[in-house]
């Protein structure tokens, strides 16, 4: 999965700009370094995976990223920094050739893994080619390299059962293939020409590929090959014990020390690793909880048993009363980090699936007539208001590209944004005058955290400037609600996107992408030959000259009212004040080697 702020009016203990305020999270201290270096904090997910392969979740790439490194890394700032690799290649420093077609990567000498081994090209070879055969969510991060769709078809279809005996003789035949260096297992465009340099050859012109080879814990990590052949399914599972082979071995300053699926997880620092800045840490201690634990866990922060809450993607986790409680208190207030998330929420209509529906199918005047009135009859500064009190969101007025992002569009400048009532229930009389095309319509969404009261909020929206009663359809299965969402079920449903690296492709082409209704995350079927073509011009362009294409996408998204526009998601975060340069960024948190707990 792979960064990632819009204007707040809360209060904070910072009064920095937003941009920076993950900066402050934390970072104030009473002199000198604590006796204990162990860092604690409580989740609330078993991890799903820890092998990059095949990760596909948030939650689990907030601790993947501390274990495994990538050629490069994404800063606290979101800029792209050298990690393993010497350089982040350009065409200046002639890493990248004049065509855009051939990267030539410089790997640092030093680096070595978390069990003493030294890494070389051939362990970047293995990693994304491994990565590659098993065709995990993030695997078409690297599909721009040439031979990528050749791995693919010698490795054959994955098991749909991935805790069956299938996944196990799967994973083992890809691992048996690379140990044998069998070509039809290893894409054509990478090669090693010595240990310490990679090529990487594209099959066409991409101008976001090195933003996704960066993304953290996803397909671009590098992982041990003789680590993974111990247990080629569940080897990131198992602690490591140093000295011995075996575990989740990586490149980065922690490693797994000991795990309790449900229970706890433990890293411990490596000691003389090889990166900087050094880990101060010697210890994260995390306990993992249900999610009704919340307020118990608030308790017990504010008791000194954890030093932070909102750390391995629960950034979202405190509710508003919460928020509420901490803000109320004199003493923890100055210690609630408010930080804009690179996540947006919109409502999606069906618009190119036959089989489903509606009123709002199709490109007739009426279809996007009536699309435009149940826009226009939504007060989004009212829905933020209302429902996340200012607090928990802010209004999503500069596209669907969050703000602080490269693609967002400016404040203001989503002409979907508006809230007109007047013109909404004109629109309406103008193209459903009987009211037989809207009389019967479901809006549909996952329930829980702000989705509830937003289906509330949007019902009585509809109801009071349209006179059109919209039943809600409720889904207590998330995994289902998506599957159908992304068939084209739907009339009507939440929609959203949590952007994986911080380039305009990751959202256009993930949600609107080349193939027509059915294909990727298209839930509302909307397909556009002129679309298609302006991104694949995008796609292909450096970014400053990508902008004004992706530009034209979003304003052809916009005339054709794809979409309602909601709100772009902010986090609450709480760090003692002790915790230095804890914090958060739009896509993940601050790193472990970066923090210290000072004493307190």
């Amino acid at each position: 999965m792979t960064a990632r702020k819009p204007k707040l009016t809360l209060l904070s203990a910072c009064t920095i700009p937003l941009l920076l305020l993950a900066a402050c999270g934390g970072s104030s201290s009473t002199g000198g370094l604590a006796a204990s270096q162990v860092l604690k904090f409580p989740v609330y997910q078993s991890p799903g995976t820890w092998d990059p392969g095949t990760a596909d979740a948030e939650v689990d790439q907030e601790i993947q990223q501390n274990v495994f490194d990538n050629l490069w890394r994404f800063d606290d700032d979101l800029n792209i920094v050298p990690d393993i690799a010497s350089a982040v290649p350009t065409q200046a420093n002639n890493g990248i050739s004049s065509d855009g077609l051939t990267y030539t990567v410089h790997l640092k000498t030093d680096v070595k893994f978390n069990n003493g081994d030294a890494m070389t090209s051939k362990d970047v070879l293995y990693s994304w080619n491994r990565a590659v055969a098993l065709q995990g969510a993030y695997a078409s991060n690297l599909s721009a390299i040439a031979g990528y769709g050749d791995v693919q078809k010698a490795a054959g279809a994955p098991p749909s059962n991935s805790s069956g005996s299938g996944t196990v003789s799967f994973q083992q035949n890809i691992e048996n293939r690379l140990a044998a260096n069998d070509p039809k297992f290893m894409m054509s465009g990478v090669t090693a020409p010595d240990a310490n340099t990679v090529q990487i050859r594209l099959a066409h012109a991409c101008g976001w590929c090195l933003a996704a080879w960066t993304l953290e814990g996803t397909t671009g990590a590098i992982v041990n090959e003789k680590t993974v052949q111990t247990d080629p399914v569940n080897w990131w599972s198992k602690p490591v014990t140093p000295g011995q082979e075996g575990g989740m071995v990586g490149t980065g300053a922690f490693y797994l020390s000991a795990f309790t699926a449900k229970q706890s997880m433990v890293f411990k620092a490596v000691s003389n690793w090889w990166g900087s800045p050094k880990p101060t840490l010697s210890e994260i201690d995390i306990a993992i909880h249900d999610p009704s634990a919340v307020a118990a866990d608030v308790n017990a922060w504010e008791q000194g048993s954890f030093d932070l809450i909102g750390y391995g993607g629960d950034s979202g986790v405190l509710t508003y009363p919460l928020i509420q409680g901490i803000k109320g208190n004199s003493r923890f207030s100055s210690q609630l980090v408010t930080q804009p998330k690179g996540r947006t929420t919109w409502v999606s209509f069906n618009i190119g699936y036959p089989a489903t529906g509606g009123p709002f199918l199709g490109e007739s005047a009426t279809a996007k007539g009536l699309r435009m009135a149940f826009d226009l009859a939504v007060d989004k500064a009212g829905l933020v208001s209302t429902v996340c009190h200012n607090v928990m969101c802010s209004a999503a007025t500069g596209g669907l590209v969050t703000k602080g992002l490269v693609g967002y569009l400016g404040d203001g400048k989503d002409p979907l944004a508006k809230y007109d009532p007047a013109q909404a229930k004109a629109l309406l009389q103008q193209y459903d005058p009987t009211g037989k095309l809207t009389a019967k319509l479901k809006y549909s969404y996952n329930a829980g955290g702000l989705n509830d009261p937003v289906a509330a909020y949007l019902q009585n929206e509809w109801q009071v400037n349209l006179g059109v009663h919209v039943a809600l359809d409720s889904s207590s299965d998330a995994s289902q609600f998506i599957n159908n969402r992304l068939t084209g079920k739907y009339m009507m449903s939440r929609d959203g996107w949590q952007f994986d690296y911080n380039h305009p492709q990751d959202w256009f082409d993930n949600l609107w992408g080349y193939l027509a209704t059915a294909g990727g995350a298209n839930t509302s079927g909307f397909d556009d030959p002129t679309f298609d073509s302006v991104l694949k011009q995008a796609d292909a362009a450096p970014i400053d000259q990508a902008l004004p294409l992706y530009k034209q996408l979003a304003e052809i998204l916009q005339q054709d009212v794809v979409y309602i526009p909601l709100y772009y998601s902010v986090a609450n975060l709480v760090i003692h004040s002790y915790v230095k340069k804890a914090g958060s960024n739009a896509a993940f948190d601050h790193y472990w080697n970066e923090i210290s707990i000072q004493s307190h």
